[in-house]
């Protein structure tokens, strides 16, 4: 019993020496990790980002800034409207018996487009002619009478009321023969309207009624819709504030007015500007304006939707430089300027017209310095730059070269369009 105690004794000791070494392990572990996270030098840390190990010069592109005539255009959406159209309807009734004109034909005015059975028509006009030649004969017989009773009344040879009776009876014959050749005119006309002609230059549309039915003057569709396509109008409506600056400038001259494609820009008609309306729709606080195209390609069509913009003014030899290389900061809008070091300095300047791609500047530039256009992100006054083959856009364009023209400095981005005109 004495011998089982020390055995016991001594287990326990090296349970509890083997426990003590695995702390201690355990521990030294630890500690070594923690001296691996947070201890000796730190290792260098490496750029993250789009420009992760990007040193040296920015890569930019830029372009020189240039004077240029720019025009001042107000842009707009309008409505082509034929400058005549025409419902050709019959004026008397009868059946149609020949229908002279295809449809889509070009027709000048006088060509005839269509005819209404004469044969009752023709009866009148001659019945008419007819009574008038029975009431002449009756009056140059009745002259021949009056002629007679006034020489014989000279001679006291009949009574002076037998001759002044029959000098009323040839007043009456004249008034009735004057009467007759009313009835003649109205009956050629009332004829001459079973012949239709085209009232205008224009085109015709889809045929509205066929050959032999019968046509009646208030028949509402008519025959045929003939619209005048040479020269064409196109209505537009324009903001109220902006009349002020139209009329002023329409006061000096005709207005040019280009019509173009709503989807690629492209200048379809260039015209002039013939009207502003004399009042403005208090419903929309716009007022609707007239220009007339030429059309001669009939590229604009009745009732088509197109884009207008109204040249108001040139500005003669403007500093211009690409709409791209105008920043804006709290301060207000600034440019870099590439140096002749290829180091850039941040410089403010005063915007005085804007566009998509150009903008005109008051000051803060001046022609021929260069000015950054791309590569903004890492950009910082004073950097040094690499500018790139490309010199981007040009500063200046051809007058009209392009869809939308300047807007005015503080505009955040296109003109609002008003509606299009109705």
């Amino acid at each position: 019993m004495h011998g089982e105690l020390p055995q016991k004794l001594r287990q326990t000791t090296g349970t509890r020496r083997r426990r003590a070494v695995a702390i201690g392990v355990v521990l030294i572990g630890a500690a070594a990790a923690l001296y691996y996270v947070f201890g000796g030098s730190p290792a260098p840390q490496q750029p993250r980002g789009r420009f992760a190990g990007a040193t040296g010069p920015v890569p930019v592109l830029a372009a020189n800034a240039a004077r240029a005539d720019v025009p001042v255009y107000i842009n707009a959406v309008g409505t082509v409207r034929a400058l005549n159209t025409v419902t050709v309807r019959p004026q008397v009734e009868g059946k149609l018996i020949e229908v002279a004109f295809k449809e889509g034909q070009d027709v000048k005015k006088g060509d005839v487009l269509a005819r209404i059975d004469p044969a009752t028509f023709k009866a009148a006009y001659d019945q008419a002619a007819a009574k008038k030649a029975q009431d002449e004969a009756l009056l140059a017989n009745a002259r021949n009478d009056l002629d007679r009773y006034e020489k014989l009344a000279a001679s006291n040879a009949i009574n002076r009321q037998q001759f002044d009776t029959q000098r009323a009876l040839v007043a009456q014959y004249t008034a009735q023969v004057q009467a007759d050749q009313a009835a003649v005119e109205s009956a050629q006309a009332t004829l001459n309207y079973t012949t239709i002609r085209a009232p205008i230059d224009g085109r015709t549309g889809i045929r509205q009624v066929d050959e032999g039915n019968i046509v009646r003057a208030s028949d509402t569709a008519g025959i045929v819709v003939i619209t005048q396509l040479k020269p064409i109008s196109v209505l537009f409506n324009l903001p109220q504030q902006d009349i002020i600056e139209v009329n002023a400038a329409f006061a000096k001259g005709p207005l040019s007015v280009d019509a173009m494609r709503s989807d690629t820009g492209e200048v379809i008609d260039s015209g002039t500007l013939v009207v502003v309306d004399n009042q403005v729709d208090a419903s929309t606080g716009t007022v609707r304006l007239k220009a007339d195209f030429p059309n001669a390609d009939l590229k604009l069509w009745p009732g088509q939707f197109v884009n207008v913009r109204l040249l108001i003014n040139t500005l003669q030899q403007v500093v211009t430089i690409p709409t791209g290389a105008v920043q804006r900061g709290p301060n207000g809008t600034f440019v870099y300027v590439v140096q002749d070091d290829n180091g850039v300095v941040m410089r403010p300047v005063q915007v005085q017209k804007q566009d998509e791609t150009q903008t005109v500047v008051a000051s803060g530039v001046t022609p021929p310095e260069r000015v950054v256009t791309t590569g903004f992100a890492r950009l910082t006054d004073g950097a040094k730059v690499t500018v790139g083959g490309a010199e981007g856009a040009p500063a200046a364009r051809p007058q009209g070269a392009r869809q939308g023209g300047p807007r005015q400095n503080g505009e955040g981005g296109q003109r609002r369009r008003p509606n299009a005109g109705q």
